[in-house]
């Protein structure tokens, strides 16, 4: 299921409300990237040099996506860096998939609110392995080699409701990333997720302009910010 940073979204806005649970316990910390996939990427991942001076410069050029943001639906303090959060922290994974083309996969939903495919880890779920379900349960998409972490919202929330008593609580982590994908099937569209009713693959400034269309500035300056960073890996 997919969950965004707009009110619009109602089912996704109940999934961030609730994942503001219980604290999380020893055990299951240990155990939140482990299951899943064989080989599953780690976060996080060791500091490389130049990660500092990387991280402001990036924010120097996509200002809107690095300023301080509240999520109302959420009542949630975010921030996104850069710098890659905890693995116990992370609770939501979206993507930018690019396809043949350099093309932007965006899902439309039956409100008519385009998104990111993505979503909530389950319990004991790998981040691989959420990532690669939610692809085909939102995009009818697979991957086509290893996705690039892009940063992450930290999120603070004073909402005291739980949903999902297995997330953290009150800090939690969106994490965004992009990856070359295949878009070669339907979305699986499960009855607790967004209904999609199609998937397209678009320019990465149409890309821009459809998200903005339901949501803040800062989502045109996440593609961007996967699009320069897409460019500078080849």
């Amino acid at each position: 299921m997919t969950d965004t940073t707009d009110a619009s979204h109602v089912t996704d806005a109940a999934d961030v409300a609730g994942a503001a649970g219980a604290a999380v316990t020893a055990g299951a910390d240990a155990t939140a990237g482990a299951n899943g996939t064989a080989g599953a990427q780690s976060i996080p991942r060791p500091p490389r040099p130049g990660d500092a001076s990387r991280a402001g410069e990036l924010a120097a050029l996509f200002p809107a996506l690095h300023a301080p943001q509240y999520w109302a639906w959420g009542r949630y303090d975010a921030q996104f860096s850069t710098v890659l959060p905890p693995d116990e922290l992370v609770t939501n994974i979206h993507l930018v998939g690019f396809t043949e083309g350099d093309r932007v996969v965006l899902c439309r939903d039956d409100r008519d609110h385009w998104f990111l495919p993505g979503g909530t880890r389950e319990h004991n779920e790998s981040v691989d392995s959420c990532l690669v379900r939610e692809l085909r349960e939102e995009a009818g998409a697979r991957l086509l080699g290893e996705p690039v972490w892009l940063g992450a919202h930290r999120c603070v929330t004073d909402d005291p409701v739980p949903y999902r008593p297995w997330q953290p609580h009150p800090e939690k982590a969106w994490l965004w990333g992009w990856a070359d994908v295949a878009v070669d099937s339907v979305p699986t569209n499960p009855d607790d997720g967004e209904q999609v009713v199609e998937v397209r693959a678009v320019e990465p400034e149409e890309a821009r302009r459809l998200l903005l269309d339901c949501h803040e500035a800062w989502w045109g300056e996440l593609i961007a910010l996967a699009v320069e960073l897409r460019s500078r890996a080849r």
